[in-house]
């Protein structure tokens, strides 16, 4: 906490919250203007550098209508979209936006409205192929790349001097917070060094790369792990990894969460059928049955519930440790919105304390390679993530399945997590959804999902290095763009 005196006159637009005159911002503004151009985004957007524009509320009624990408603001995680984000739009929804957003590569989302999500952007790359975006949304284009390349303004709008100038410039507009037009009041440090710039950019565009390749096999993992295990071949992933991230990104489809929910379809069961007063329809899709037996021959059908009991895997719920923990430290609290695309955000929403830590840390145990599996939270239901070297020190929330795989000869954890974001399992967790007061769960019904485990040794070997190659190289590409970011508007020591 810091205290300190401004004069009347100086009081902005009769702005009167304290943080929004923070004067280590300025101090450290001051120290930067002496190797950076500190130039506002009003004074690049008047003088042609960059334009900005904000998104469209297409209405409710548009959602899942079709599997073109509607962004919003929870659909940006660790510098991207989500592979699967939550909402999608039909083709013709589609064009009666897209010329007026006009998205393209290079362009930079960033969330204008949403409290903790303040700030957070992405990078556009050829991945993202059709898409529209939510009006909570701020999109950034260069238009002098010579001046300012959209790689190194993707690294200042991700450095702490910026990242801190939008939490002090935030506040709350009716029941939600924004940055409003206060973001025209950034000023932005560009380095005046042309070679430091080029050397940036240079790195920036090799770790996005990395970053890029990754989501485009998290993306399509579904489809061709479903594939190989259907197959028995290895083949549909080793054609994926041999293409050129251009081929790759003209071959992707665009899917949304729907995707997971299955095909409409009627059917007629006995009612000698009906467990346990489950009278869902989904939850007995017929057609979840017939392909678990196509594979049956190929591979082993064994239930959570029986991996568990037999001890090849373990897992169990978190802790709800209650909000007057959260703010009281940097030892991550994960929570169920904390992750996507396999890996955990690099600033999550909530930090606790050395103390709260150690209050639930042996109990909760928490260890490189255990798996994090979304148990509440209706779309989120079914997400996973690989617990990395970096996140191991954290706790988890009520909301959490932790699951750890206690013979990794017979169950790789990498494997493991690519047989949970396969179409089959996916779909199985989707029948088993149900509600619960507010919010939709899989509670105990996780103990029915059916785990086809690969017989054959290539075909677990095969997906284990890929889901672990991809994972290794976008969290070291991850960290390398946090490294980046810091470096872009560091003050010299001199």
């Amino acid at each position: 906490m810091i205290s300190y005196w401004i004069k009347s006159d100086e009081i902005n637009n009769d702005i009167f919250i304290p943080k929004y005159y923070n004067p280590e911002i300025q101090s450290t503004l001051e120290k930067l203007s002496v190797t950076h151009d500190c130039m506002t985004v009003k004074e690049l957007v008047g003088r042609g550098i960059i334009s900005h524009a904000t998104g469209h509320e297409i209405g409710k009624g548009a959602y899942g209508t079709g599997d073109i990408p509607f962004v919003r603001t929870s659909d940006i995680s660790n510098w991207e979209i989500k592979a699967v984000p939550k909402q999608g739009v039909d083709r013709k929804i589609y064009e009666e936006y897209s010329s007026k957003q006009d998205v393209r590569e290079g362009d930079i989302l960033l969330v204008r409205d949403g409290t903790y999500l303040i700030g957070s952007n992405c990078f556009i790359t050829q991945v993202d192929k059709e898409l529209i975006y939510q009006s909570h949304i701020i999109k950034i284009r260069v238009n002098e790349p010579e001046f300012l390349a959209p790689e190194l303004l993707f690294l200042l709008l991700n450095s702490e001097i910026v990242q801190s100038q939008i939490r002090s410039f935030q506040f709350t507009a009716d029941i939600i917070d924004t940055i409003g037009q206060r973001f025209n009041e950034l000023v932005i440090p560009i380095p005046k060094s042309e070679s430091l710039k080029a050397a940036l950019v240079t790195e920036a565009k090799q770790a996005l790369s990395q970053r890029i390749f990754g989501k485009a096999l998290i993306k399509q993992s579904s489809k061709i792990i479903e594939e190989i295990l259907l197959t028995n071949s290895v083949s549909p992933l080793e054609e994926f990894v041999s293409k050129s991230l251009d081929d790759i990104a003209d071959s992707l489809s665009t899917e949304t969460v729907t995707s997971e929910f299955g095909g409409f379809n009627t059917f007629f069961i006995n009612s000698a059928e009906i467990k346990e007063n489950i009278f869902i329809p989904k939850y007995y899709d017929p057609t979840i049955d017939e392909e678990l037996e196509s594979i049956s021959s190929t591979c082993e059908l064994i239930t959570m519930g029986e991996l568990k009991k037999t001890r090849k895997i373990e897992y169990f719920t978190g802790d709800e440790i209650g909000k007057m923990a959260y703010g009281t430290g940097e030892i991550p609290f994960i929570r169920t919105s904390d992750f996507s695309n396999w890996e955990i955000k690099h600033d999550p929403k909530q930090g606790i304390s050395e103390a709260i830590y150690e209050e639930y840390s042996v109990k909760q145990d928490v260890r490189e390679n255990d798996i994090l599996l979304v148990r509440d939270g209706t779309y989120l239901v079914g997400t996973s993530c690989l617990v990395t070297s970096y996140d191991s020190k954290s706790l988890f929330c009520g909301g959490l399945y932790k699951i750890r795989s206690n013979d990794p000869d017979f169950l790789n954890p990498f494997l493991f997590l690519g047989l949970l974001n396969s179409y089959i399992v996916k779909r199985q967790i989707r029948t088993k959804q149900f509600t619960r007061d507010v919010i939709d769960t899989i509670g105990n019904r996780i103990d029915e999902v059916i785990i086809p485990i690969p017989k054959s040794v290539d075909v677990k070997k095969a997906i284990a290095e890929a889901v672990k190659k991809t994972i290794d190289a976008r969290i070291e590409s991850r960290e390398n763009i946090s490294t980046l970011s810091k470096k872009v508007a560091e003050v010299s020591a001199g």
